[in-house]
C-alpha cells in the first residue's frame, strides 16, 4: 500500500474504493492467478447453481402438478416415485453446491487477505507461497464461519418467532402492516450489520491470533466509528452483484428467445463481472480492516506482521496480540 498506516483512518468511501482498485491493478499478476484458480470457479459455481436449480425445480413443480391431477389413477405411483427421485437429486445438488461454495469462499478469502498483508509489509509474495499458506489459514476461517452461522441461525429464529408473535397478536390490520414493515427494516439492518462483522472477522482470523467468537468480538469493536462507511460499501457492492445476477437470470437462465451463442457470451460476461466484484469485495474488506485499525490508533508493526506471515516449518503462524494488536500511538 502506498499510504502510511496512520493516514488510512482518513479514507472515506471513495478512498477505500480507490485503494482497493490500486492494489488489484498494481499486483494484477498474482490477483489474476488467484482469480483463475479460486475466484472464477467460485463465481462459476454460483452462476451454475442458479441455472441448474431452475431446471431441476421447474421439473419438480411440473411433476407435482401432474401428481395432483393423477390422484386415483394408475400413473399416480409412478409419478410419485419420479418426484421423490427428483427431490433427492435437488437436495443432493444443493448440498454439493453449498459445500463447494463454502470451501472456495474460505480459500479465496484466505488467499486475498494473505496477499494484501504481504503487499502491506513489502515482503515478496508469490502465487506458490500463497497456495502453500492458504490451506492452513482457511481452517481458522472455518471456525469463524461456524460461529457466525450459529449467530445467524439464532438471529433468524428469533426474527421468525417475533414475526409470528406479532401476526398472532395484531392479525391482518393496518397497525399490523406498519409493524411488519418496521420489523422487516430492523431485520435487514441487523442482517447487514452481522454480515459486515462477519467479513471483518474473516480478515481478523487470517491476520491475528483470534478466530471464531473472539474474532467476531474484535471485529465488532474495530468497526465502531467506521460502521457507516462499511455499510455503504457493503450495500453498493452487493447491489452491483445483485444486478449481475438478475441480468444473468433474465437473459441466460430464462432467455428463451436468445440463441445459444448469445446466451454463452452473456454467461461468460456475467462470470467475468461477478468474479471481478468478488475479488474487489475481498480486497475492499481487507482495506477496511486496515482503515479501522488506523482509526482506533492500533499501530501494526510491519516487521512483526511480516515475520508471522512466513510459513515456518510448514505451518501458518498467526499474529500474536503483543505483535500486532494494540500498540497504541497518538495523533
Amino acid at each position: 500500500m502506498d499510504r502510511e498506516h496512520e493516514e488510512m483512518q482518513f479514507l472515506g468511501l471513495f478512498g477505500i474504493f480507490n485503494e482497493s482498485f490500486k492494489l488489484i491493478h498494481s499486483w494484477r499478476k498474482i490477483f489474476t492467478q488467484i482469480s483463475l484458480i479460486l475466484i472464477i470457479p467460485l463465481a462459476f459455481v454460483f452462476l451454475l447453481h442458479m441455472d441448474v436449480s431452475d431446471v431441476l425445480f421447474s421439473k419438480i413443480i411440473t411433476n407435482e402438478r401432474a401428481l395432483d391431477r393423477s390422484i386415483g389413477t394408475p400413473s399416480y405411483g409412478k409419478l410419485s416415485d419420479v418426484l421423490s427421485k427428483e427431490w433427492t437429486v435437488f437436495l443432493l445438488f444443493k448440498a454439493a453446491y453449498f459445500t463447494f461454495l463454502l470451501v472456495l469462499s474460505l480459500l479465496s478469502t484466505s488467499a486475498v487477505v494473505y496477499t494484501i498483508a504481504c503487499v502491506y509489509t513489502a515482503r515478496e509474495v508469490t502465487f506458490r507461497k500463497v497456495l502453500s499458506v492458504v490451506p492452513r489459514v482457511w481452517r481458522r476461517l472455518m471456525v469463524t464461519f461456524l460461529c457466525i452461522f450459529v449467530a445467524m441461525f439464532l438471529y433468524n429464529t428469533f426474527a421468525i418467532a417475533l414475526l409470528v408473535a406479532f401476526i398472532l397478536m395484531l392479525g391482518d390490520t393496518a397497525i399490523g402492516a406498519v409493524v411488519m414493515v418496521i420489523l422487516a427494516i430492523l431485520y435487514l439492518v441487523g442482517l447487514v450489520y452481522m454480515s459486515i462483522v462477519w467479513q471483518l472477522a474473516s480478515v481478523v482470523s487470517v491476520l491475528e491470533e483470534d478466530y471464531g467468537i473472539r474474532a467476531m468480538a474484535k471485529s465488532k469493536n474495530l468497526i465502531k466509528g467506521k460502521t457507516g462507511i462499511s455499510v455503504v460499501a457493503f450495500v453498493v457492492l452487493n447491489f452491483l452483484e445483485w444486478v449481475v445476477l438478475v441480468l444473468f437470470k433474465k437473459f441466460v437462465v430464462h432467455g428463451g428467445m436468445l440463441r445459444i451463442p448469445a446466451k454463452l457470451g452473456l454467461g461468460i460476461l456475467s462470470l467475468a463481472v461477478l468474479s471481478g466484484l468478488f475479488l474487489f469485495g475481498l480486497t475492499m474488506q481487507t482495506v477496511i480492516y486496515f482503515v479501522c485499525k488506523s482509526y482506533h490508533h492500533e499501530n501494526i508493526d510491519k516487521s512483526a506482521l511480516s515475520d508471522h506471515l512466513e510459513v515456518y516449518l510448514g505451518e501458518y503462524v498467526p499474529l500474536t496480540a503483543k505483535d500486532v494488536q494494540l500498540e497504541q500511538y497518538h495523533v
